[in-house]
């Protein structure tokens, strides 16, 4: 479970979160947009942008009937073939060196997800400094090999696969001379529910595969981002876009910048309060201990009268001796005069 870096930035559960960008298909075939995306991600906090690389004759073939075309009633690209729908969502491969370029100018780690190898190969020549392996090819093994050969860390989604395909997946990345690992629980629906995200997953996920581990997050709002960050992930995706409005083959369940602002700042809160394992009082708790509750004389008394609940409260601050002894003093005497609003100390008995 050891932490790496990319480009000078840390990665792990010792670390603020990893938190990832995805732009996707939402510059609407606009690189003047696209580098607006970039700028807005710079300025919401995100740690990476990432693009993603295909065009539509390496993700299928141009076939607009059977299984090539979409006909669930569920899904967002309902009425699309897979062809058409890549076609109008890819990045056009020219774009994505002005756009690492003003990545690498606003100080956020630009990188990207192959869908085959001719992608990877590009990439290389843009010196990608790590790798993003989508849910959909997380049983692509050949990719995987040829990512994982490169030697740059992997982060890869698991939506769908079977623990035995993740372990599969694992072993090949490792093996192909993957040193540096990320598995990200996902739910591969869009949007996804949080009832159906399953985040408890993450800290099994950690232990199984000794590795890195966040969240691919489809779900609308930050609410199971940052609970995921109290369960151990380190790194967050999330599909980002400048207005949904403005519409876009990912924008219905994308984040506007001011939301992922949010996300950036409170998966931060959440990781900085998770400390350690402690009980009794922190050292900035310490100087609160005089407001605690403590046993107070409530009238004057003098030397001989009897302690009763009439004279006798557990008030704060905590000066005097603890509340617990409150039933042990009741009905002894004080052996001296003593002023309302004293503390009760055991030699006033």
């Amino acid at each position: 479970m050891k932490s790496f870096t990319v480009e000078s930035v840390a990665i792990g559960i010792e670390n603020r979160p990893f938190i990832i960008a995805e732009m996707s298909g939402n510059h609407n075939h606009s690189l003047e947009r696209a580098l607006a995306i970039v700028e807005a991600a710079a300025n919401a906090g995100v740690s990476a942008l990432k693009l993603q690389t295909y065009t539509a004759d390496t993700m299928t073939l141009d076939i607009d009937t059977n299984e090539f075309f979409i006909d669930d009633p569920q899904n967002l690209w309902k009425g699309h073939s897979l062809y058409k729908l890549y076609n109008q969502a890819y990045t056009p491969w020219e774009w994505h060196e002005p756009i690492f370029e003003r990545c690498r100018e606003l100080g956020i780690i630009p990188f990207s997800t192959p869908f085959d190898e001719t992608a990877v190969d590009f990439l290389e020549k843009l010196n990608v400094p790590l790798y993003k392996i989508a849910s959909f090819e997380n049983n692509d093994i050949p990719l995987i090999k040829k990512v994982a050969s490169t030697g740059k860390p992997m982060i890869i989604s698991t939506g769908m696969a079977s623990l035995a395909e993740i372990d599969e997946t694992v072993r090949t990345a490792r093996e192909a001379g993957c040193n540096d690992l990320v598995l990200l629980k996902c739910t591969s629906t869009y949007p996804a529910s949080p009832e159906n995200t399953n985040i408890l997953t993450i800290p099994h996920m950690r232990e199984l595969f000794n590795c890195q581990v966040g969240l691919s997050d489809h779900t609308m709002g930050i609410g199971t981002a940052v609970a995921s960050i109290a369960l151990g992930a380190s790194v967050i995706e999330k599909h980002f876009t400048l207005l949904r409005a403005d519409g876009g083959v990912d924008s219905a369940f994308s984040m506007e910048p001011l939301e992922m602002k949010s996300l950036v700042k409170e998966t931060e809160r959440a990781w900085q309060s998770l400390g350690k394992v402690t009980y009794g009082p922190t050292k900035n708790e310490r100087a609160s201990l005089k407001h605690r509750r403590s046993l107070y004389i409530a009238k004057d008394m003098k030397a001989g009268d009897i302690l009763t609940k009439e004279n006798l409260r557990a008030i704060r601050p905590g000066c005097g001796l603890s509340p617990k002894y409150y039933d042990v003093l009741l009905g002894k005497q004080v052996q001296q005069n003593v002023k309302k609003g004293t503390p009760v100390s055991w030699d006033l008995i």
